[in-house]
């Protein structure tokens, strides 16, 4: 098999410690970034930090549960899982609570059914990708349907004013695409017709027109307006240093930057931590993605492996975008920093993400003999070609009966 005996069943604890270390870091900067805020709208500093916590201790519990759950498990129940998603992306549409300018919440704010797509989206793809095999490489069976599947999930997304999260999603499924063995010319026309939609959808919006512009030229945008935020961040990085202001002692978090304990929140590390404790988060990130594509390698069937690696894009596209923004590097969009920002929906769903792949770790035994001559085959396609390229591990020889 893949692996040992003695080795199945295990968790990857090395990857349990940097995800205590991020959520750690996370605990203690909103706190410092929302004592003040605490105070002046419920009288109680630790107003945020609470809910934080309590939000924490569902996502442990949500993360123990999908951990134990034996992984095979959902690709059996990705089908009624995407359709639920599909049911909440079309209900917060009618009945969604409307904040920020986007209708994205159900229950009072409690709810984001775009958060939750996230993870619903990689497993269903990770599970349909090991279902066709070699037949993705066929524009019927591989390009056509993904396209049309990946379009009705993100164009729900987009209509309630979310598009940094639809691209979020979209980049995670065009990597799991070519990590499955998709053909590169089909990935270079959906990259390419994905490109154009983003840059259609920017151009019809005023708002989306006037960050992008705030992008380009930063000191330029109106001080007051649309260059107001990005402006308060770099100053907050740049007043950081190497070192940083110490540990609570950040000046911009005082109504300077809007949403410093969501978006903003990496600007207030680098305040208060400087450039040392900047590289030190992107470090444990890092790590996080070297332990996430490590366990995908040693998953025992192409399910695993693509699931893994999903889960893995899907939480590092997401920091890389949160840093960008608030670095100037990538237009501004509100993306939450995974397991450092305030908010429960992000936080649970990274959480139960992070335990899914805890579940791959394991390497626990198929559940059939099919799956067991599967993985026997991949074993084998190891040994024989240590390639670069991850996709060509991914490649079923025998695909199952394609999900529909």
């Amino acid at each position: 098999m893949a692996a040992n005996d003695k080795d199945l069943h295990r968790y990857d604890y090395l990857l349990i410690i940097a995800v205590v270390a991020l959520l750690l870091i996370g605990l203690m900067m909103i706190y410092s970034a929302t004592f003040a805020l605490g105070y002046q709208l419920y009288e109680q500093p630790s107003y945020y930090f609470l809910r934080q916590l309590i939000w924490m201790g569902i996502g442990g519990l949500a993360m123990f549960i999908f951990a134990r759950i034996e992984y095979h498990t959902w690709q059996r129940l990705a089908v009624p899982i995407l359709g639920f998603t599909l049911v909440l992306l079309v209900v917060v549409l009618f009945i969604g609570d409307e904040r920020f300018g986007g209708q994205r919440w159900l229950l009072n704010g409690s709810i984001q059914p775009s958060e939750l797509s996230k993870l619903a989206v990689v497993i269903y793809i990770a599970a349909w990708l090991a279902s066709k095999g070699e037949k993705i490489r066929q524009v019927s069976y591989g390009l056509v349907p993904f396209a049309i599947l990946l379009g009705i999930i993100t164009g729900l997304i987009v209509l309630q004013q979310h598009l940094s999260t639809a691209v979020l999603i979209g980049a995670t499924a065009l990597a799991m695409f070519f990590i499955a063995g998709g053909n590169l010319w089909q990935m270079f026309v959906s990259g390419t017709l994905g490109g154009l939609t983003i840059f259609f959808l920017i151009a019809r919006s005023d708002y989306r027109l006037a960050r992008f512009a705030s992008f380009l030229d930063p000191f330029g945008a109106d001080p007051l307006g649309d260059g107001y935020q990005i402006r308060q961040i770099l100053i907050a990085l740049g007043s950081g240093g190497v070192t940083g202001l110490g540990l609570g002692a950040s000046r911009q978090k005082f109504g300077y930057i809007p949403a410093s304990h969501t978006d903003g929140i990496f600007a207030i590390l680098g305040e208060e931590l400087g450039l040392i404790g900047c590289l030190v988060l992107i470090g444990l990130f890092a790590f996080l993605t070297y332990r996430g594509f490590k366990i995908a390698m040693e998953a025992n069937d192409s399910f695993g492996m693509i699931l893994a690696c999903g889960i893995t894009c899907s939480l590092i596209i997401q920091a890389i975008v949160n840093v960008g923004v608030v670095t100037a590097s990538l237009p501004f969009t509100g993306v939450p920093l995974p397991l450092i920002s305030f908010g429960g929906s992000s936080l649970v769903v990274s959480m139960a993400s992070l335990g899914l792949l805890l579940a791959v770790s394991r390497r626990t035994k198929p559940a059939d003999k099919a799956e067991k001559e599967e993985t026997l085959e991949v074993d084998r396609l190891r040994r024989r070609n240590r390639r670069a390229r991850v996709s060509s591990l991914g490649r079923d020889t025998k695909p199952k009966t394609a999900l529909r």
